[in-house]
């Protein structure tokens, strides 16, 4: 009997079996080190309740507050109910993304007036800096709008 094909077999099911390990170890959420030595982010806690003030670039627009409240919904996907005082948009809902430290929100309100937020997230994950992009033409109301701003978690 020839124990060649079975070491072989052997040996092949042993790397399967190691590179499976080092496939689920690099895959795995949050802070975890990956093969490499290098360390994942993990996403930030966006949930809860934010609010800021927000600074147009034109300096005839007004500053903004906006606060946002966020939770999962039915799915899962974070999503914000806010509210505003701007002139161009009014209690937009938005979709939430996180990846590592960076966060969008996005969405528009009834109108059809909409806001993106980008910003980063800070190391002890209760600030936002953050730029937005404004467009309030759906409307009427207002023309497009950008500018920075903070938001803090409450």
């Amino acid at each position: 009997m020839n124990s060649q094909p079975t070491a072989i077999r052997i040996l092949l099911l042993a790397f399967l079996v190691t590179m499976g390990v080092a496939l689920l170890f690099a895959a795995s959420p949050g802070g975890t080190p990956s093969p490499s030595g290098a360390s994942e982010q993990a996403a930030a806690d966006l949930r809860g309740t934010w609010s800021g003030t927000f600074f147009s670039k034109h300096a005839n627009v007004a500053p903004f507050t906006m606060t946002v409240v966020i939770n999962p919904d039915a799915r899962g996907r974070l999503v914000g109910s806010s509210t505003l005082n701007s002139d161009c948009l009014k209690g937009a809902q938005l979709e939430v993304t996180v990846t590592g430290s960076k966060v969008v929100l996005a969405g528009s309100d009834e109108e059809g007036d909409s806001i993106t937020v980008r910003g980063t997230v800070d190391s002890t994950g209760t600030l936002v800096k953050a730029g937005y992009i404004l467009n309030g033409s759906a409307s009427g109301r207002c023309e497009g709008d950008e500018g920075t701003g903070n938001l803090a978690k409450r």
